[in-house]
């Protein structure tokens, strides 16, 4: 496929929903906050749950998914981990590094980009590559902010207990295991399908919202070291994880690949806007940092991504 057309058929649609969040953003005071609690209460579970409950992957394609990305995860956090002491940074920017670099967005960019990507199962396997991100984000995560406030993160972790997008995961595995799904085309799973398809156009309407509040100034010439491990590091690290795995689905892998590829994630800016708000480097607070590092991988992700479709599909990488 031509890259003007995976461009127009997967990306464009990503940019254009987005766009006009971007353009809410700017023309009033719109606060994404709700909107934001909103998916990740019930439209978000409810994405996953119909996803994961109904979707036809096996045992063994899940345990593979969640191996591959917490070793993505943990290998993203120690190569910026590393490169970041290699270049003399220091806490609070050091952890801030290793967020914005490590976690992708999954979810409102990802999700609706492997739909588009991938129509014959890219989006299940976009949400299971979520539901697993979404552990680690509140596990790992919380911790890596944390620090970054000077704190030990064990309060924040506890916060895990009360994602109902966390307890999603075991709900529906637990359901297909006991066989109590209910019938795919009955009222309960309807129900369930319809709530978790409006968290698609939801989530990148937050998702330009929140581009549209990015102050990025004089942190833009501080971004690129975190830009390039997230836009450049991580999808290399996933091709080689992807490879290792060895999946039995191509589209579960090209997925996995995708998802890891996608720019940084919105989740950490909250998470370090907890612990981290008041904190500054050289001028710059570590939201605003981060926040930078979202704008500039975002912008860079949609030539990046159109060309990283176009080798997935022709088979180059995986």
């Amino acid at each position: 496929m031509a890259l003007l057309d995976i461009f127009a058929g997967a990306v464009l649609p990503i940019v254009a929903v987005a766009a006009v969040g971007f353009a809410l953003g700017r023309a009033s005071d719109i606060d994404a906050g709700p909107l934001n609690t909103v998916v990740v209460y019930v439209l978000a579970p409810a994405l996953v749950l119909h996803s994961l409950a109904t979707a036809a992957f096996s045992g063994a394609t899940i345990a593979r998914v969640t191996v591959a990305v917490t070793a993505y995860i943990l290998g993203m956090i120690v190569i910026a981990e590393g490169v970041g002491r290699l270049l003399g940074e220091s806490e609070p920017r050091l952890s801030a590094l290793v967020l914005a670099a490590t976690f992708p967005n999954s979810g409102n960019y990802g999700i609706p980009l492997s739909d588009f990507a991938f129509p014959g199962g890219g989006r299940a396997a976009a949400v299971l590559y979520l539901a697993i991100q979404s552990v680690l984000i509140y596990t790992v995560g919380v911790y890596v902010a944390s620090r970054a406030g000077g704190g030990g993160g064990l309060q924040g972790i506890r916060r895990v207990v009360k994602i109902p997008l966390v307890w999603a995961v075991p709900v529906a595995l637990g359901a297909r295991a006991l066989g109590v799904v209910p019938p795919v085309d009955g009222t309960a799973m309807g129900t369930l399908r319809l709530v978790g398809d409006s968290s698609i156009p939801v989530m990148l309407l937050i998702l330009g919202i929140q581009l549209s509040r990015t102050d990025y100034g004089a942190a833009l010439s501080q971004a690129a070291t975190p830009s390039i491990l997230k836009m450049v590091v991580a999808p290399a690290v996933a091709v080689a994880i992807a490879t290792v795995i060895g999946f039995q689905d191509d589209t579960v892998a090209r997925v996995f690949v995708l998802e890891s590829a996608t720019p940084a994630a919105v989740t950490p800016l909250i998470l370090v806007g907890a612990f981290a708000d008041d904190l500054e480097v050289g001028g710059v607070s570590v939201p605003e940092y981060v926040s930078t590092v979202i704008l500039v991988t975002t912008i860079a992700s949609i030539p990046m991504l159109t060309g990283l479709i176009a080798l997935l599909e022709s088979g180059a990488l995986i």
